[in-house]
C-alpha cells in the first residue's frame, strides 16, 4: 500500500487516465517492438480506436514512430510500432576521482562515441574541460540539435532537484553546483545524480528490455561503492538524498581509513584502490592523491590486476579473493535489512566474477540470516561496459518512461 502524502500531491484531472494510458502504451512499444496497434489493443484490453488515438499523439510528439508493415492473411496489413531513439541524442558523463569519461549515446543506450580525460578536481576547471569537450563531440557528430539532455554520474551525495553535490568525500567536494553552469553554457537539460542510483535506473530502463525486477538493488564497485534501491519499481533516494550510502557503512571499527575519513568502511575493503593498495602493501589512508604513487604502479589498474591472477600471480589472486570475501560479508548487511529480490553488481572487480564468485557466495552464507537470503540471485550488471554511463544516460531517457505522478 502506498499512503497519500497530504502535504505533497497531484490532484488527478481528467486528463489522468489519458497520461497513464499513454505511458502504458509508450511502454508497451518499448518493450514489445515491433509491435502492432491491434496487438497494443489486445494486450491493454481496450478498443482499436483508442489505441489510434494515443499512438497518433506519441507520433506527433515525435516519440514513436511506423516502420515496416507486416503480412496478414486478410484485411489490412498492420504497420509496425518503434519507439524513436536512433535520432535523438544524449551525453553522459561519468566523473570518478582518477579519470571522467564521456559518452554521446543515443536514446535506446547505444554508444555512439566515447572519450576519457583525467580528472581536473577544481569544479570551475572540470566544467571548462566538460564544455569543450561536449561541444566538440556534439559538433564531431553532428548531434547538438538533436541532442536531449546531459546526465551527469557523480561520486557522492547528490540533490538531484537542485544539481548540487552536497557531498562528494573522493573529489572533496562540498556544495558543488554543477547544474547552473553547464545548464548556461550547454543550454540543455542537466540530470545530475549519485553514481550507484544512476546504475540503478539504467538497469531498470536500459537493461534487458525493462525485465529487472521491481525489487533490486545495484551495487558499484569502483574507485569508491555504493548502492542503489529499487523497490516497488521506485528508486529510493532518501529524504536528504543520502539513501544507498552502505559504501560508508563500518564493516569494522579498527579498520582500514576510508577516503572520506572514516575508519573501516566497506568501500576502504573493496573499492578498486582498496584491492590494489592490498596487492602493493600500500596504507589506503595514506594514498594522496588517492592513487598508487609510484611508477609503473600509479598507471596499474585493477584489469591489470585480473590479468595477473589470471596469468598465476598468487598474490594477486590473494588480493583479489580478499575483496571478494569483504564483498560478501557486505552483501549479506544489505540482505539482511534490505531483502531485495536480486542484486546486481557493476565494475570492473565483476570480470573476474568466475574467480570470486565461491568466495562471495560462501562469506555471504556465512552471515545471511536464512538460506533464502544466501540464495538470493546475484547478477553482473547487464551493462558489462561502463555501466556509470549507461546510468548518466538513462537520467534523461527514464523519465519519458515513467509513470505519471498522481497523489
Amino acid at each position: 500500500m502506498r499512503k497519500i502524502n497530504p502535504y505533497d500531491f497531484r490532484v488527478a484531472k481528467r486528463s489522468t487516465s489519458r497520461e497513464i494510458n499513454r505511458q502504458i502504451v509508450l511502454n508497451l512499444v518499448r518493450e514489445h517492438q515491433p509491435i502492432s496497434r491491434a496487438d497494443l489493443a489486445r494486450r491493454m484490453k481496450v478498443g482499436r480506436n483508442v489505441i489510434s488515438m494515443i499512438v497518433n499523439e506519441l507520433i506527433a510528439d515525435g516519440l514513436i514512430y511506423e516502420g515496416a508493415t507486416g503480412e496478414t492473411v486478410r484485411g489490412r496489413k498492420p504497420t509496425f510500432l518503434h519507439v524513436r531513439t536512433q535520432d535523438r541524442f544524449v551525453i553522459a558523463v561519468d566523473i570518478r576521482f582518477s579519470r571522467t569519461y564521456l559518452m554521446l549515446t543515443d536514446f535506446g543506450g547505444r554508444q555512439i562515441a566515447l572519450e576519457t580525460f583525467e580528472t581536473v578536481l577544481l569544479p570551475d576547471d572540470l566544467i571548462a574541460e566538460l564544455v569543450e569537450r561536449m561541444r566538440r563531440i556534439l559538433a564531431t557528430h553532428n548531434a547538438a540539435a538533436n541532442c536531449e539532455g546531459i546526465g551527469i554520474a557523480i561520486p557522492g551525495i547528490v540533490d538531484h532537484r537542485t544539481g548540487v553535490v552536497l557531498n562528494a568525500p573522493a573529489l572533496e567536494w562540498r556544495n558543488v553546483d554543477l547544474r547552473t553552469p553547464l545548464a548556461k553554457a550547454m543550454g540543455l537539460p542537466i540530470h545530475i545524480e549519485n553514481a550507484p542510483k544512476a546504475c540503478a535506473l539504467a538497469e531498470m530502463w536500459l537493461g534487458a528490455n525493462g525485465t529487472a525486477p521491481n525489487d533490486f538493488i545495484f551495487v558499484t564497485v569502483s574507485d569508491g561503492v555504493g548502492v542503489g534501491i529499487v523497490i516497488n519499481g521506485e528508486l529510493i533516494r532518501g529524504h536528504d538524498n543520502v539513501a544507498g550510502e552502505f559504501g560508508h557503512a563500518p564493516l569494522s571499527l579498527d579498520g582500514p581509513r576510508c577516503l572520506c575519513g572514516s575508519v573501516g568502511c566497506w568501500e576502504a575493503y573493496i573499492s578498486n584502490l582498496a584491492t590494489l593498495a592490498r596487492y602493493f602493501g600500500y596504507d589506503l589512508s595514506r594514498l594522496r592523491p588517492k592513487r598508487l604513487p609510484r611508477g609503473e604502479e600509479s598507471d596499474f589498474t585493477i584489469t591489470d590486476l585480473i590479468a595477473r591472477a589470471r596469468a598465476g600471480d598468487e598474490r594477486a589472486r590473494s588480493a583479489i579473493q580478499g575483496t571478494a570475501r569483504y564483498l560478501g560479508i557486505g552483501l549479506a548487511n544489505l540482505l539482511n535489512g534490505l531483502n531485495p529480490e536480486c542484486v546486481y553488481i557493476g565494475g570492473e572487480i565483476m570480470t573476474a566474477w568466475d574467480m570470486i564468485e565461491p568466495v562471495v557466495r560462501k562469506a555471504l552464507a556465512e552471515r545471511a540470516l536464512t538460506e533464502r537470503l544466501a540464495q538470493t540471485p546475484i547478477r553482473i550488471s547487464t551493462f558489462s561496459e561502463y555501466p556509470r554511463l549507461r546510468g548518466a544516460a538513462a537520467l534523461v531517457t527514464a523519465p519519458i518512461f515513467a509513470a505519471p505522478r498522481v497523489a
